[in-house]
């Protein structure tokens, strides 16, 4: 039903009369603020034994190789089977990596090896179920409400990533074992939120046979489509590069000199810089200069991190890891628009798959990434060259994708 005049007012939640979503967006809620708790407790937990740069790297490389070598699979296993239950399992696994780290945590356990098998498990659980669970947002809203269902479902991504790293900030205080028991306790919970989903995702074409053409498919129609190829590297160069949050333990410890619960308030201002700027796309959606306002936004981001590598406060720091997220927000609702929107439903788990290794994986490859250049060159100087390039990679796409930077409104005709 169309809005009314006194309907006007809760536009802005359209994607929230379905019930679907409702339990879809609490299971993204839940499980974001588990893995930003788990990330917060494994990041402390691995430096406190280890006081290795290397060893917080090796971690974020250990969540990224499942997602780059499983993404085709999962995306494949995606469009030909019921995503509703891939999603439910898969977050129940998580719930398993969750609890083989609350066991070792509770032993007192040194040998991060141990560790990184439990992220590879989780990691691994995750590479299923990130394509699943991207493509299943198109299933649980109407057409008309499909961008809001998106702003909304990437803001419970950003409110998870405020309250998980300040609540596990926050816990760890009490105890290295706390944060793991909690995260553990949220992975089941959004499982179950997952399998209270009335909607039916069985896949209408049948499954058929795993062939490369079925399982390179994502990828081909990516390259065919010039705008989301650019925006998707666009944020794959703007990850990789900027991302500075293996580093944020040591700048917690070494250079602002707060504790856990400074750590927790560094991870949760993007986030809340990027939850603030969802709600108000929400409400304000972008109707215009699509292209031109993603790299605007990424190059504002690259900025944000170079701002963050200067400051020696933990007010300035915050604000600039906020401004980051704000402008992080931006091209991310852009970006999974576009993906999505113009993707056919029976495709939409292997796209959502290769955007995953563009994206996400570059998210734990860039944690690996600053791991290593902080050990060759200092900590600052690491997120001061990340942040510069990030700008630099944003001027560059304007000229390496005129398609993306003459694109006017943020779903094509």
């Amino acid at each position: 039903m169309a809005d009314g005049a006194g309907g006007k007012g809760h536009a802005g939640y359209a994607a929230f009369r379905s019930r679907d979503f409702r339990f879809h967006c609490s299971a993204r809620l839940l499980f974001g603020t588990a893995l930003s708790m788990q990330t917060v407790a494994v990041g402390w937990y691995v430096y406190a034994v280890t006081s290795s740069a290397l060893a917080l790297g090796i971690s974020g490389l250990a969540s990224f190789l499942p997602a780059a070598l499983l993404a085709l699979f999962a995306g494949h296993f995606a469009d030909t089977h019921n995503r509703r239950r891939i999603v439910a399992v898969c977050f129940a696994c998580c719930a398993l990596g969750s609890f083989g780290l609350l066991m070792l945590v509770m032993s007192g356990a040194t040998d991060v090896r141990l560790i990184y098998a439990c992220l590879l498990v989780v990691g691994s659980s995750r590479a299923f179920a990130n394509p699943a669970s991207q493509a299943l947002t198109a299933n649980v809203v109407p057409k008309e409400h499909f961008t809001n269902a998106v702003t909304w479902y990437s803001s419970a991504w950003s409110t998870s990533r405020i309250i998980g790293p300040a609540l596990g900030g926050l816990l760890y205080v009490l105890g290295p074992v706390a944060p793991f028991l909690v995260s553990c306790l949220f992975f089941a919970a959004a499982s179950l939120c997952v399998t209270l989903l009335s909607v039916s995702t069985r896949p209408q074409g049948g499954r058929g046979p795993i062939t490369w053409e079925t399982l390179s498919a994502g990828f081909r129609f990516i390259r065919s489509k010039q705008v989301i190829l650019g925006a998707i590297s666009l944020d794959l160069v703007a990850v990789l590069f900027g991302g500075a949050t293996a580093l944020l333990p040591i700048v917690a410890q070494d250079i602002l000199q707060v504790g856990p619960w400074g750590l927790g308030l560094l991870r949760s201002a993007p986030a809340l810089g990027a939850i603030s700027m969802g709600a108000y796309l929400a409400h304000s959606p972008i109707r215009g200069r699509a292209g031109k306002t993603m790299l605007i936004a990424v190059a504002v981001y690259g900025l944000s991190i170079v701002g963050f590598g200067l400051s020696g406060t933990l007010i300035v720091s915050m604000l600039m890891l906020a401004m980051s997220g704000a402008a992080d927000q931006i091209s991310v609702v852009i970006r999974h628009t576009m993906v999505q929107a113009e993707t056919p439903d029976e495709m939409r788990g292997r796209v959502a798959a290769v955007n995953g290794i563009f994206v996400s994986g570059s998210s734990d490859l860039g944690e690996f990434e600053s791991g290593v250049t902080a050990w060759w060159w200092g900590t600052v100087p690491a997120i001061i060259v990340g942040g510069a390039a990030t700008v630099g990679f944003a001027a560059l796409w304007t000229l390496i994708f005129p398609q993306l930077r003459d694109r006017d409104q943020l779903v094509g005709k």
